[in-house]
């Protein structure tokens, strides 16, 4: 199923709204400072929105003071895929759920100890997993 879903964008379209759609699978960016997680602070694993696969833990979240949830490091680096981005004339490296390819963010060389690595995350390409239990019970 997951090899399915990266390659169909039907389920996908289905599952997603219009701007989660543009930035988990068509690689966009929420606006700084305006996603819901940029400035969390509750503990807990944050996942992937698409798959629900953990992908980082608050306890590397930090204040970058870019406007975007920021990690010094994933949950386990075998649960993300890194990219060589070259888009709007830079290079840079994107971040994606290695599960179901799910467009992140990117990742930089200027975070803080111990790793000195700054994931720069949408927060429309993840979800708290307080959120995603309490989402469960609604239903």
């Amino acid at each position: 199923m997951a090899d399915e879903r990266k390659n169909n964008d039907d389920p996908w379209r289905e599952r997603l709204t219009s701007e989660e759609y543009r930035i988990c699978r068509e690689k966009g960016t929420e606006r700084a400072f305006t996603g819901r997680y940029w400035n969390e602070q509750r503990p807990g694993t944050y996942l992937c929105k698409c798959c629900a696969k953990p992908l980082f833990e608050s306890d590397a979240k930090f204040d970058a003071g870019c406007g975007w949830p920021s990690f010094y490091a994933p949950l386990a680096k075998d649960s993300i895929k890194e990219i060589m981005d070259t888009s709007h004339g830079m290079v840079r490296t994107e971040v994606t759920c290695r599960h179901c390819g799910c467009h992140l963010g990117h990742v930089f060389a200027d975070g803080p100890a111990p790793t000195g690595e700054r994931y720069c995350i949408n927060s429309a390409s993840i979800l708290h997993e307080q959120d995603r239990a309490q989402s469960k019970d609604d239903q």
